[in-house]
């Protein structure tokens, strides 16, 4: 196209990096990059020095500076937002309703992901291993807990106790007993631990639908993990305690 040489020099990488900033993000240039020297580097053996030169560097920073667009952070939850979620459960709760809180408190307290606690929407990704399973519960008088068969830094295959405890305003233990008496009363037989009142697995489009309906797009399912973190900090936990 541009009638540049094959050999990957620093000049030819640089200006790689500014054509593709203007159409793509540079921050995806930057990864693919990488990726590129990686596969060039069996024929050309130079091209991860010339990968990590200043001007190669240089051209990334400016390209970022001039192309880049800003990472958009979603808002974590906060105590204040658990208990006005609860406040607005009508006085006679579906099943559903129960479940969304539930899995709410519980991501919150528990500092899960929402890909813990629902299926993926593309059913080519749902698997059964995943699923957490009624039988893996625990019930003490102040907390509970239950197995995450499989997460993504599960290297050794052997899932992961969450404990929930008790907690004086928003209580995630209170919710989840309530949860989890329906639960049993309506699918005694069932193995998977959070259903919905049709008895499918919750999705992660059913999950977002019903925190659209209480918070604004600033919210999202991360918001659960970054909230729980931020509230153990702001409670003076340390932080290699909390990861």
């Amino acid at each position: 196209l541009h009638h540049l040489a094959l050999d990957p020099t620093i000049d030819t990488l640089s200006l790689f990096i500014t054509f593709m900033s203007a159409h793509i993000n540079p921050r995806s240039v930057d990864n693919y990059l990488s990726d590129i020297c990686s596969v060039l580097e069996e024929f050309y053996p130079h091209v991860r020095e010339n990968r990590q030169s200043h001007l190669i560097s240089c051209t990334l920073c400016g390209a970022k500076h001039r192309y880049g667009i800003p990472i958009r952070h979603k808002l974590p939850l906060t105590w204040a937002d658990l208990q006005t979620t609860f406040a607005s459960l009508p006085q006679s709760p579906s099943h559903d309703d129960l479940l969304f809180i539930a899995q709410l408190f519980d991501g919150f307290y528990g500092l899960l992901c929402l890909g813990e606690l629902v299926w993926p929407d593309n059913s080519s990704l749902q698997s059964f291993t995943k699923v957490t399973l009624r039988t893996s519960v625990a019930l003490g008088d102040s907390h509970h807990s239950f197995v995450l068969r499989r997460h993504k830094t599960d290297f050794q295959f052997e899932g992961s106790t969450i404990v929930v405890q008790q907690a004086e305003s928003a209580d995630p233990h209170g919710t989840f007993l309530t949860y989890l008496a329906s639960r049993d009363k309506l699918f005694p037989l069932n193995s998977c631990l959070w259903l919905r009142s049709d008895g499918t697995i919750p999705t992660r489009a059913w999950f977002i639908a019903r925190l659209r309906a209480l918070f604004p797009d600033t919210i999202s399912g991360h918001s659960l993990r970054a909230g729980g973190a931020t509230s153990l900090v702001a409670s003076g936990v340390s932080a290699d305690r909390i990861q």
